[in-house]
């Protein structure tokens, strides 16, 4: 074990050269420097802020949802069957063509009436309007809370108007209350969404954003050890700027308001762009790969760090271009159009609409439950957490 310590925590892999963990022990009287001990305060802090998600979502984000008429209703039920059952629960939940057509002759019914049975069936567990509406309002109170506390701090940094301050006497770099504040309150947000994703609305990306949440959770701890907290809190920063209005976007989704929903969409998807495509590369990109090169000087986990970092640009690009489509289309056709994220199932089809209404916004209309149109909600959320690191 103390062979697998030491090797964990190799002065050369983690430090310039001719830095020891021995230099970092003893700093002056009223310095601190970061410690991997300090990180583990964020496990009882995110359990803090698991309990206070609770409490909002019922006393505060709840009667919001009542007062927008968005009640937790109960959706349409697939009617009772036992065979259909067997085979949804053991089989499949969403059968091909050749299950569809033996259910069909063992039932009697029509190929579309097992199919409305099936995508009934899959509804029926999933989350109300209701339900979305307090998670995503808690998202927009913690995003836009964390973005203004971290604004204000950087505002007040010398690093945020001249980023080479990331790196003069590195890594003699004393981490001062409102750093250690920002970025463990971060590291425990992102815990407590590990924890919470177990509860909260089921996705079809669960596996993705468990381990997108579990890469931010390590990225945060990794940079905080190393000392790079003050270029981490600009990246923070970055990915906080937009998040908040995509929360605000679902949410007037889910009240209905499609004109407000669609506005916000457009501008998160602004916001987006400039911070994820220019601001983050400008800024951020170029002091951990070429500032710090000339001041501090490569170093096995400098190049980790900036790997690190160019994948996160990597993704940028790609949600950049799936925001982007959304985007266009919202334009084009008034709306913003349905993604495979989403958690409700199209029903449409299997109602009573006419060719012309059809034509009027999409092939194949959707909506979710309530009476709710299903966009904002869940295409997207791909951007989120991405939102984030």
């Amino acid at each position: 074990m103390a062979g697998l310590s030491a090797w964990f925590w190799n002065e050369r892999f983690w430090l310039p050269h001719n830095v020891t963990w021995a230099d970092l022990e003893n700093p002056a009287p009223g310095v601190e420097y970061p410690k991997a001990g300090h990180l583990f305060t964020a496990l009882p802090l995110a359990l803090g802020i698991f309990v206070v998600r609770i409490l909002f979502e019922r006393f505060i984000a709840g009667p919001c949802a009542r007062s927008l008429h968005i009640h937790q209703g109960a959706g349409r039920r697939a009617q009772p069957n036992a065979v259909l059952e067997k085979v949804f629960t053991s089989i499949t939940k969403n059968p091909d063509s050749r299950h569809l057509d033996g259910l069909s002759k063992q039932l009697d019914w029509e190929v579309r009436k097992v199919q409305r049975w099936f995508r009934h069936r899959r509804n029926q567990d999933k989350p109300s309007t209701h339900t979305k509406f307090c998670e995503s309002m808690w998202r927009f109170t913690f995003y836009l809370c964390i973005f203004t506390y971290g604004f204000q701090f950087l505002w007040q940094s010398p690093w945020m108007w001249d980023t080479r301050h990331c790196w003069y006497g590195y890594p003699y770099q004393a981490m001062t209350p409102g750093l250690y504040h920002y970025y463990v309150t971060e590291l425990a947000f992102y815990w407590s969404l590990m924890f919470s994703q177990f509860t909260d609305i089921k996705r079809k990306d669960f596996l993705i954003m468990f381990i997108h949440h579990l890469a931010t959770v390590s990225l945060i701890s990794f940079s905080y050890v190393n000392n790079m907290a003050r270029v981490g809190s600009l990246v923070l920063c970055v990915h906080d700027a937009s998040d908040f209005l995509l929360e605000a976007a679902k949410m007037t989704n889910y009240a209905k308001y499609q004109r407000l929903c669609d506005f916000l969409f457009i501008v998160f998807s602004v916001a987006f762009f400039i911070t994820r495509l220019v601001i983050y590369p400008i800024w951020v990109l170029n002091s951990t790969m070429f500032e710090s090169w000339a001041i501090v000087g490569p170093y096995p986990s400098w190049w980790l760090f900036n790997v690190l970092l160019l994948v996160l640009q990597v993704l940028h690009i790609i949600w950049s271009y799936l925001i982007a489509r959304i985007a266009i289309k919202a334009i084009l056709r008034g709306k913003v159009g349905n993604d495979v994220r989403s958690d409700i199932e199209s029903s449409s089809e299997d109602e009573s609409a006419s060719p012309t209404q059809g034509f009027k916004t999409s092939p194949h209309p959707c909506k979710g439950e309530n009476g709710t149109n299903g966009h904002c909600a869940s295409a997207k959320a791909r951007a989120q957490n991405h939102n984030s690191w």
